[in-house]
């Protein structure tokens, strides 16, 4: 990791100091759930994480609406779906044949290896996740974080960028999110005072990574966000 202290006038030693300029500002701006991910601990958040690569939100919502309005409503009803049907339903999302074939594939493993969605929130890991096709550390982490509401951070293009602005620069995923692990960890007392409240790992995560998502959409032009409004 390279960092340039300073940069657009804003200084941030850590991301406990993101957290608590993004709190200030007020995010979490939507209430559509606890969790920030709609339908947080549902098998809606497996079908999302894998539509949303390289789709916009938008896009994702009309493909599961397609879906609810074919009655799906289950992992299993999910995966009895024939390949060649589920790419329609989820045609909005764009790469669609791709997807189809691997939000299949991962259906079945789930339910071939754990029988139910909600033995598979209890027992998968990480590396099971990474090692089904399709499945890159960003949606691995996005399933365990929001599905199945474990202790996983999620960090994605928006986090890449808002940092980016504040001088930092990481050569992989792993680094980013260790970084920004450390500087909520080593601050969970004061996260705590900050909240009023004793916070699980997993709503803290989950929410933190909506709130940068959130701020990043409502301040980025291109691939630049601007942090001037953070006064950090």
């Amino acid at each position: 990791m390279t960092k340039n202290l300073r940069l657009l006038g804003q200084y941030m030693n850590n991301s406990f100091e993101l957290l608590v300029a993004l709190k200030n500002k007020g995010y979490l701006k939507t209430t559509r759930d606890p969790l920030w991910w709609p339908r947080s601990g549902t098998f809606w958040v497996i079908i999302g994480a894998i539509l949303t690569q390289q789709s916009k939100w938008e896009n994702v919502e009309k493909s599961m609406e397609n879906l609810e309005r074919a009655g799906i409503d289950s992992l299993e009803m999910l995966s009895a779906l024939p390949i060649e049907q589920l790419s329609e339903y989820i045609r909005p999302s764009g790469f669609y044949n791709t997807k189809a074939k691997n939000l299949h594939l991962l259906t079945h493993a789930i339910l071939k290896e754990f029988d139910s969605f909600e033995v598979f929130c209890t027992r998968v890991d990480r590396e099971w996740l990474l090692a089904q096709k399709g499945i890159g550390a960003e949606s691995a982490d996005s399933i365990l974080c929001y599905a199945c509401k474990q202790e996983a951070m999620v960090v994605d293009a928006y986090t890449a960028r808002l940092l980016t602005s504040f001088g930092y620069s990481f050569e992989s995923y792993a680094e980013l999110q260790e970084w920004v692990e450390e500087g909520l960890l080593s601050n969970l007392s004061k996260i705590h005072v900050l909240y009023g409240k004793e916070m699980s790992l997993n709503e803290l995560y989950a929410r933190f990574h909506g709130k940068i998502v959130e701020f990043c959409k409502e301040n980025s032009r291109g691939k630049t966000v601007f942090v001037d409004s953070l006064g950090i």
